[in-house]
């Protein structure tokens, strides 16, 4: 699913390159879970977005469901992401204006799919969810678990082949943050690809494979 090759990504500070990522190379396959792991700064987060295409400022080459995403244009590879990326963030992301129902239906609307369809898919997701009571509730009036849920609903309503989750349960109770990863494990037992970044060794357990990061490399 994915191949990344000598991926390297760095800011240009007075004249001399500070380096975030060092000739990274990474592979993923179809229905694996991957967690990325090491200490603050050692380029995780932005590894993440790169493999989200998110950031598209780096060199090297990176390839995703064989499609050479370093060749594509900013266009193509947001089309790439939107028809087959979910995004969860530590800090929820979802749309202040915008109702739970409305937030699933975002990532919908990317795809083209007809309105009645949208919305089958969204009341079956709010369902398997058990969110349906706060369907027409504005994220300020959720808890932070609650917000996370809809943020993780929101990034598997479309069907994505690949979630990201960049410390998904950073801002959650222990409780909370059990139930978000005991459901990442069972969309990864349905057969979705997701990578993880977490600081939690309890986290990483859910997964089946660790990549560890050090000031931008790849260690054993």
């Amino acid at each position: 699913m994915i191949a990344i090759r000598n991926l390297e990504k760095f800011y240009d500070t007075g004249g001399a390159k500070t380096f975030v990522l060092r000739q990274v190379n990474f592979d993923v396959a179809p229905g694996e879970f991957v967690t990325i792991m090491g200490p603050s700064g050692a380029g995780k987060s932005t590894l993440l977005a790169i493999i989200g295409m998110l950031d598209g400022q780096w060199s090297g080459e990176y390839d995703f469901l064989d499609q050479p995403v370093h060749k594509l244009s900013v266009k193509q590879r947001n089309e790439l992401h939107k028809k087959n990326i979910g995004f969860v963030f530590q800090q929820y992301h979802l749309i202040d204006d915008l109702t739970v129902e409305e937030n699933l239906d975002v990532p919908l609307s990317y795809r083209n799919v007809r309105k009645s369809e949208r919305q089958a898919i969204v009341a079956d997701t709010l369902d398997r969810f058990r969110i349906v009571a706060k369907k027409k509730l504005f994220p300020s009036q959720l808890s932070g678990g609650q917000q996370q849920l809809v943020a993780v609903a929101r990034a598997i309503v479309a069907g994505p082949k690949l979630i990201l989750a960049d410390e998904p349960t950073g801002n959650l109770h222990s409780s909370q943050g059990k139930e978000i990863m005991e459901l990442f494990k069972k969309l990864n037992g349905e057969g979705t690809t997701i990578i993880q970044v977490t600081h939690s060794e309890t986290n990483a357990a859910y997964g089946n494979r660790v990549v560890n990061l050090l000031d931008g490399w790849v260690v054993k």
